[in-house]
């Protein structure tokens, strides 16, 4: 132990640096286990779509929604998060999917959907460029 002091001393800069790693590591694990929402693989989330009662609400633009999507998906705008109209209020006791073209704008409005009061809400991890990675089915009507 005292070696580890005397390098601590001796490396003040690198410890320090490590010490915020370190906290930067647990700040993110923190805020990613309270943030409301599960990141799934499509290997986890088919299952789930499959046995539950799954909504799937895909945030991605009209183009790249009508270039495919996943079955009985519903192309929403994440601008309907902030004032929710019926058809997104009558979702909110379900199990809902978010997905978007590659993940990055998932998570934004599955959170919003936390907000409103959405208990069971996923992200699809990597979006629809995983999903069709992995060769999951896709329609294009």
């Amino acid at each position: 132990m005292q070696q580890l002091f005397e390098f601590a001393g001796n490396h003040a800069l690198l410890s320090a640096g490590f010490v915020f790693v370190l906290m930067a590591l647990v700040w993110s694990e923190f805020s990613r286990r309270t943030r409301g929402f599960t990141e799934l693989t499509p290997a986890q989330a088919v299952p789930i779509m499959n046995r539950e009662d799954t909504v799937v609400l895909d945030v991605s633009s009209s183009s790249d929604f009508a270039k495919g999507h996943i079955v009985n998906a519903k192309n929403i705008k994440p601008s309907r998060l902030a004032q929710p109209d019926a058809e997104i209020q009558k979702n909110l006791d379900k199990s809902i999917l978010v997905v978007c073209k590659n993940g990055q704008s998932a998570p934004a409005a599955a959170a919003a959907l936390v907000k409103l009061g959405a208990g069971r809400v996923a992200v699809l991890k990597g979006g629809m460029m995983q999903w069709n990675s992995d060769n999951y089915p896709v329609t294009r009507s």
